[in-house]
This record gives C-alpha cells, structure tokens and sequence, in this order.
C-alpha cells in the first residue's frame, strides 16, 4: 500500500466523522421538544412525591420550561438549513 492511498483513506473517515458531527446537531432540537411534551403529559414522576406543592403546581413549570427552552436554544442549525433551502428553491420568492 502506498503513503499516496493511505492518505485518501485518512481523508475520506475524517470527511465521514465530520458529516456524521454536522447531522448530530439536528437531534437534539426535537429530542428536546420530545421531552418537554411528555414531561408535560406523563408528569415528572417520582419527584412529584417529594414535595406536597408540586401537586397544586401549573402544568407547564420546571422541567417542561426547561426543555422548552432547550430546544429552543439548539433550533438554530433547522433554522439554517431551512433558510438555505428556501434561497434555493427555483422559481420561489427569494428571502435574501
């Protein structure tokens, strides 16, 4: 094997590795959505036991709050792509 081929197959793993990180950034947006919907519906579980005043509490406070904003604050990688694929839809109106 040469030094010439090795070094293509360096480049294409770290070209694979760093697509692989670019997508991982698109998961944790709705992951965190997921999370705060069923924290909103099933509850946040055994903690509720802990504290008498967690049972008088509004359905949407601390967890749910929490991985709202969460999801929030890592939405701007969709908001990219979806941005860029608006610029380059042919025949659209262009968002420049």
């Amino acid at each position: 094997m040469t030094a010439h081929s090795i070094g293509l197959r360096e480049e294409r793993l770290a070209a694979t590795a760093l697509d692989a990180a670019e997508r991982v950034c698109f998961a944790a947006a709705p992951t965190f959505a997921i999370m705060a919907l069923l924290t909103g519906v099933l509850g946040s579980g055994p903690q509720d036991m802990l504290c008498a005043a967690t049972q008088d509490a509004p359905p949407l406070s601390g967890m749910v709050w929490m991985y709202m904003l969460m999801s929030a604050f890592h939405s701007p990688p969709w908001l990219k792509l979806i941005s860029s694929r608006r610029k380059r839809r042919p025949g659209g109106p262009s968002y420049a």
